[in-house]
């Protein structure tokens, strides 16, 4: 059985709240941190790079309370330029940083990106992986898609599977015969070269590692999705439990269900819950009940968690439903159907 990870509490620990903004994006500061490690570890993405000053990529401006500059041991004024990475916070902050961006703030553009691989990990499914030349360029959040865009066709749109320290794209792309626009995808990234993205797209994303439970609910490459996100957090502080649902209707499509499989072993927060149609009912079909039911019977506080949802839309909202009924708020659900493909 799996104990729950309890960090101990702020006041304990004398933290320092700082706040960004215009973001609203906030994270906690202990005496001996610099803020741009703690907002690192806090999962906030601040552009950084030499960390001792020089580059100024960390700049922002200082708001409100008392920060130190560490370089020159003074107290630095209000409405004064500070780096990040060279400043400690002494009271709770309020710091103006542009280049910090709320969840789904980030303007999708267009890029350039070669094909450094193509892999196929089961039997319709394909992984792919994209190098951007100016990787510094980019910036987005664990959870967010990327549009594919190909000459005289329609833009074909995929979760983004690698968290966004990673310097390289990775995708989940299944593509059956049948299936002729991923087909056609899977073709053109095969012939090598270089392919056009626009990104990053989509709100039901991660800025920073939130402070409740976090519950997964994956059905087919929904779980591209997931990785992100659970490789982000796994990067960060987060120490809040944290449940993979994954949905599939034979086990052959579980591509991946030995990297989730080491994830609970090696993350002592993280639990991962396969939800196999073969494994009860052959027809198990495209209304994923059983995926729902099983989700439903954990259980869990309801008020107390929240869920991000990768799914048919026949799905995501048989899910949202069940567990607002069931006491979640609905304001703690999140999933990109609910942007893409709103109920009227």
């Amino acid at each position: 059985m799996k104990l729950a990870l309890i960090a101990p509490t702020n006041r304990a620990r004398n933290v320092k709240r700082v706040v960004l903004q215009p973001s609203g994006l906030g994270f906690g500061a202990e005496p001996e941190d610099d803020l741009l490690g703690a907002a690192t570890r806090a999962g906030i993405a601040v552009p950084a790079a030499c960390r001792n000053g020089v580059c100024e990529l960390c700049g922002g401006r200082l708001l409100a309370g008392t920060a130190l500059n560490t370089r020159n041991q003074q107290n630095i004024s209000i409405s004064e330029p500070l780096m990040l990475c060279r400043s400690r916070a002494l009271t709770d902050l309020e710091l103006e940083i542009d280049a910090v961006m709320a969840a789904g703030a980030n303007q999708p553009r267009k890029f350039q990106a070669k094909v450094a691989d193509v892999q196929s990990i089961s039997h319709d499914v394909y992984r792919v992986e994209l190098q951007l030349p100016r990787r510094r360029e980019l910036s987005f959040h664990a959870g967010q898609y990327l549009s594919v865009i190909l000459p005289d066709a329609e833009p074909c749109y995929f979760s983004i599977a690698s968290s966004p320290s990673e310097q390289s794209i990775e995708l989940h792309i299944q593509a059956s015969p049948e299936w002729v626009s991923a087909q056609k995808v899977i073709d053109a990234l095969t012939s090598g070269g270089e392919v056009t993205l626009e990104l990053p797209h989509g709100k039901a994303c991660l800025a920073q590692a939130p402070a409740k439970p976090l519950l997964l609910v994956a059905a087919g490459t929904g779980f591209a999705q997931m990785k992100s996100l659970v490789d982000y957090l796994r990067s960060t502080s987060y120490n809040q439990p944290v449940t993979l649902f994954w949905g599939v209707r034979r086990h052959e499509d579980m591509y991946l269900r030995s990297l989730a499989h080491r994830w609970d072993q090696e993350w002592p927060a993280f639990t991962f819950r396969p939800v196999v149609g073969d494994d009860e009912d052959n027809d198990w079909g495209g209304h994923h009940d059983q995926l729902v039911r099983t989700v439903l019977a954990t259980g869990m506080d309801w008020d107390n968690v929240e869920v991000h949802a990768s799914g048919s839309p026949t799905m995501v909202y048989t899910l949202m439903d069940a567990l607002i009924e069931a006491g979640l708020p609905e304001e703690a659900f999140f999933s990109d159907v609910l942007e893409y493909a709103p109920r009227g």
